[in-house]
């Protein structure tokens, strides 16, 4: 299926199959050292903690401190048309915090499909950049999402020619290769299935056109890449994964355990632990029973709503509206 560009004011969709510092401590200093301020002195302490909060959050995302690097600047500045519709079901869904717990559950699902998990281990630098491989991530989301079709293009290139360098041979003695189409199929299947969930489960904002309506945007994003026979609907989602799962050695690879303990507790900035565990085991009670007890994670109902609380401060400590929607805004016109 060929992408057809969104064009005009708001980018309408064309009646066509348009596709979408560290806390340093013990300091040794004594409360009572400290000189009280002078009269009509300003005490230097943040009225609100939600600016550092944001900055945190964004540098860690972006790498950049108000979360614009400069492939972010790309959004504003490219053409008039889009991949997905503006405000649609895609814009909803990857503009959610909730997509933190979705991206977090989506490395898990890979973690059970043999080709994928061995190809993630042989390949990927994972536990020695873990904060670039999240960072990269985040940046194909962000400009599939918001960019422009050729920015798009562009990125899908890149990891296509990337994907051509990651090959093997998987448990079963099975060559595979990352530009398998079933492979990428796969793929993108348990991304979409766990933005998705992981949206719903927390109370994201209601999905335009409900959630057929996003899986069959979304494939858009995997079609670029060359992935064939993507699901339209989220029945036809839940069916090609039920299939996946019936393959020999699903969930059984020997690299699934040490993927899925990494995951567990990767390896992030000790600030960064904490919060990184809330979303983890919303992550985990969101998956299917079966997939967690093969990864051997544990589901507790009582960690989505703890998740749902941290990602509403969150959102206090943020705009509303991300960097990229603002920049893609900007872009359109709207």
């Amino acid at each position: 299926m060929t992408a057809t560009r969104a064009t005009g004011p708001g980018c309408e969709r064309p009646q066509s199959n348009c596709i979408p510092g560290s806390v340093r401590q013990g300091g040794g200093v004594n409360v009572s050292d400290l000189e009280p301020p002078s009269e009509g002195s300003a005490l230097l302490v943040p009225s609100s903690p939600a600016p550092l909060v944001a900055r945190a959050f964004r540098t860690l995302l972006s790498g950049h401190p108000d979360g614009t690097p400069p492939w972010v600047a790309r959004i504003t500045t490219g053409d008039p048309d889009c991949l997905v519709a503006p405000d649609g079901p895609s814009w909803v869904v990857h503009g959610s915090l909730t997509t933190l717990v979705g991206g977090v559950r989506a490395l898990m699902m890979q973690a059970l499909q043999p080709a994928a998990v061995t190809g993630v281990a042989e390949h990927s630098a994972y536990r020695t950049d873990t904060i670039g491989r999240l960072r990269r991530t985040t940046q194909w989301l962000v400009i599939t999402t918001f960019a422009d079709v050729a920015t798009a293009e562009s990125m899908a290139a890149a990891v296509r020619s990337m994907h051509e360098r990651v090959t093997g041979t998987d448990p079963s003695g099975r060559p595979y290769s990352a530009t398998d189409p079933d492979l990428l199929r796969w793929v993108h299947d348990a991304f979409t299935d766990s933005f998705l969930t992981a949206h719903l489960a927390l109370g994201g904002r209601e999905i335009p056109g409900g959630p057929d309506a996003y899986v069959s945007e979304w494939a858009a994003s995997a079609e670029l890449l060359g992935a064939v026979d993507l699901p339209q609907t989220q029945d036809e989602l839940h069916h090609q994964l039920d299939g996946y799962r019936r393959q020999p050695g699903f969930g059984r690879a020997p690299a699934t355990e040490d993927v899925a303990a990494f995951l567990r507790a990767p390896n992030l900035p000790l600030a960064y632990r904490g919060p990184y565990r809330v979303l983890a085991l919303a992550a985990a009670a969101t998956l299917d029973p079966g997939d967690a007890a093969l990864l051997g994670l544990p589901q507790r109902p009582g960690s989505i709503k703890a998740a749902r609380g941290m990602l509403h401060l969150l959102t206090w400590a943020l705009s509303s509206t991300s960097p990229a929607e603002r920049a893609a805004r900007v872009r359109l016109g709207i």
